[in-house]
């Protein structure tokens, strides 16, 4: 039976807003460290004061087209700023420095992974455009402030067409897109500082119609679950609204998570209402061939070709996307294949072992886990049967805690695997002389009494003895 909700569908469309990662602001020399006391990072250029003028920040010229060559789009030779004007304590100039009608990056798209049927996803781009940021209000009991630290903060913003359809569709994208950011080193994508954000513009329409419905606007949305849970009941509020015979408001809205609702906050500006004008203070930005030929050599390996290569060197989509997630993540996995041959081996074992102990801790995820290095060696340990995995996964709890060195460990804790076979023989000799009536029953036929003969053998040895060795030497002197 069709549901109401099945008989709609979502359209939705995100704008974000990324911090990039340079060392001034866009049009001055002020830091953008994160975490500066209020006001400390501010000079009259990024307050606004009369007669100062701004100066471009190269840099961020050359990380907006990283990330526009990253998500495919055609670079503008030619692009101009301009001034959107309106009045909110947090906008010291009273207007905001961007882009409109001719930004530097346009068009392009991102692929979202496949579905599990193996559908291929594209989601196109309208246009990449470099703005300024503006401060941030901070409301009291009795009065409300504003720190202008992050004011004249370099952004981007990335303008997607209306191709999403499910709340759940807009989270990869925003998990595509930060990965990509981050992969390209044009921003940290830590969306708990504020330095990616996104603003959803969702309406919906029944199924099979071609034109677009009202639409809603949802502000400052800093995570993917918020995002998510806020389309999600935003689709089903415009239903209602629709179903009920009312119409659906061109508004901008709010996310409460603890009501877990979107709120209004104001009625739907257009573009006509920021009363756009090319800004008179700065010429026209003029982006030679030469440069973005320079900025595309220097590109790294993106996500999509990093993941294609693991798959072709023999790691399933699952490892791959699941090492790909975070570029630290990844990194790390490829510094500890340096002399192994497993990179299957290595692919699980940061899975696993690294991602419980990074999940588990509050500190960074290069702070949290042992050099990569380190666990390299004690996986090559592992390869060339000096240790076993036990003793491994014992070794790599205690370098978590004392931050030591692999083969330090090993030595200290006495996890050296024994491939001696002499003491191994005279150990399973042991076991077989006191185990008579067992070895009666295995040469008898009970072919699974091998199993016992091996753990007995393993315990006589303190657990440090090879396995191949022990069932070697075992088969030869059963047979025997």
């Amino acid at each position: 039976m069709t549901t109401t909700r099945d008989a709609y569908e979502a359209v939705i469309g995100l704008e974000v807003h990324t911090h990039l990662l340079t060392r001034s602001k866009l049009f001055c020399g002020c830091s953008t460290t994160f975490g500066a006391g209020p006001n400390e990072n501010v000079c009259p250029v990024c307050m606004g004061m009369p007669g100062v003028l701004p100066v471009l920040n190269r840099r961020v010229v050359e990380l907006a087209i990283r990330t526009g060559l990253a998500a495919h789009c055609t670079i503008a030779p030619y692009s101009i700023f301009d001034r959107k004007s309106y009045f909110y304590p947090d906008l010291p100039k009273g207007y905001q420095i961007s882009q409109y009608e001719t930004p530097i990056c346009k068009g392009g798209y991102i692929d979202l992974p496949p579905t599990e049927n193996g559908e291929s996803r594209r989601v196109r781009l309208t246009r990449i455009h470099i703005e300024e940021d503006a401060g941030k209000n901070i409301h009291g009991e009795s009065a409300s402030l504003v720190d202008f630290n992050r004011s004249g903060v370099p952004l981007i913003e990335i303008v997607s067409e209306p191709d999403l359809r499910s709340a759940e569709d807009a989270g990869a994208y925003l998990r595509q897109l930060r990965a990509i950011l981050r992969y390209v080193d044009a921003s940290d994508g830590k969306m708990e500082e504020g330095s990616f954000r996104c603003d959803c513009n969702v309406s919906v329409r029944k199924r099979g119609a071609t034109e677009y419905g009202v639409r809603t606007e949802i502000k400052n949305l800093n995570s993917f679950r918020f995002v998510e849970d806020a389309i999600e009941y935003e689709v089903d509020r415009q239903i209602a609204i629709v179903e009920s015979g009312g119409k659906v408001a061109q508004e901008t809205h709010l996310w409460d998570p603890a009501r877990k609702e979107t709120r209004p906050m104001r009625s739907k500006e257009y573009a006509n209402d920021y009363r756009y004008f090319p800004e008179p203070d700065l010429p026209p930005l003029i982006v030679p061939a030469e440069l973005i030929e320079n900025v595309r050599a220097s590109m790294p390996e993106l996500p999509a070709d990093r993941k294609a290569r693991y798959v072709r060197e023999g790691l399933t989509e699952y490892e791959a996307a699941v090492l790909l997630a975070d570029r630290d993540v990844a990194d790390y996995f490829e510094a500890t294949l340096p002399g192994l041959k497993n990179r299957k081996a290595a692919a699980n074992w940061v899975m696993t072992e690294v991602l419980r102990v990074a999940r588990d801790s509050d500190k960074p995820f290069a702070e949290a886990v042992p050099p990569a290095a380190e666990v390299g060696a004690l996986l090559r340990m592992v390869e060339a049967q000096k240790i076993s995995l036990n003793a491994a996964k014992t070794a790599f709890a205690a370098m978590v805690k004392s931050g030591k060195g692999a083969e330090a460990t090993i030595a200290e804790l006495g996890l050296a695997q024994v491939s001696d076979e002499s003491a191994i023989a005279a150990a399973i000799d042991k076991v077989l002389a006191a185990e008579p009536d067992k070895l009666a029953e295995y040469r008898a036929g009970r072919d699974k009494l091998f199993g016992f003969f091996v753990g007995a053998v393993m315990k006589a040895m303190g657990g440090k003895a090879n396995p191949k060795v022990i069932n070697d030497l075992l088969r030869a002197k059963l047979a025997g």
